[in-house]
Parts: C-alpha cells; sequence; structure tokens
C-alpha cells in the first residue's frame, strides 16, 4: 500500500478536487453565471466535499475521520441535487451532467469504501 504523507496523498481527495474545479467551471456559464443564490450553494457544497476529507484526515483518528467523511457524502448529495437543478433550468448541457454525476457516483463509491476501511481497522 502506498504511504499516505497528506492529504493531497488521498484519491478521494484528488477526485473531490477535480469536482469542485468542474463544478465552479460549469457555474461559470452564462446562464448558470446569473443565478447567483445556485451557483453560491453549488460551490459551497462541492468544496465541502473536500474541505471535509482534508479535516477528517487531519483530525488523525479513525472515528473522527468517518464522521467528516459522512458530511462530506451529504455535501456529495446535496452537489447532486444542485447540479440537477441546473440541468433542469438549462444552465448546463446533458453531457456535462452525465460528466458531473459519473465523478460524483466515483467519489460517492469511493467515500463508502473508506469508510468500511476505516471501520475494519479500527476495531
Amino acid at each position: 500500500m502506498a504511504t499516505i504523507n497528506g492529504v493531497e496523498d488521498l484519491k478521494v481527495w484528488v477526485r473531490a478536487r477535480e469536482l469542485a474545479a468542474l463544478v465552479f467551471k460549469l457555474s461559470k456559464l452564462k446562464a448558470f453565471s446569473s443565478d447567483w443564490e445556485l451557483r453560491s450553494q453549488i460551490n459551497a457544497a462541492a468544496g465541502s466535499v473536500m474541505d471535509n476529507i482534508a479535516e477528517g484526515f487531519g483530525r488523525r483518528g479513525n472515528r473522527e475521520f468517518i464522521s467528516f467523511l459522512s458530511i462530506a457524502s451529504g455535501s456529495l448529495a446535496e452537489v447532486r441535487s444542485q447540479i440537477l437543478r441546473a440541468n433542469d433550468r438549462a444552465y448546463i448541457s446533458s453531457v456535462s451532467l452525465e460528466e458531473t454525476l459519473e465523478l460524483i457516483n466515483l467519489i460517492s463509491k469511493m467515500i463508502s469504501g473508506l469508510i468500511r476501511y476505516l471501520k475494519q481497522t479500527d476495531q
């Protein structure tokens, strides 16, 4: 197994960072950018995913890490809801929607897998 020296070494955090960048890029599109409230909410939620993974990792304890991963998972569900709303309002294309949902699904599976691993090693 690879050595983890910092949160930047966690693949789930790297993917969450990619999601935050993708959401920011999409939220800058003309129609989307004029919906200030949704743009602000989705960017905050996407940032929250990576930030909670980082904060949980920084706590250095499995139980706290699991708690923060759970919060990250909730934020990820919020991003899913908001990106669907953006698509419903025709702010983003169906291609962008599918790309974003694919990344969200991957991150969700990674978070779930990491939680399972941490629970097994905490016994």
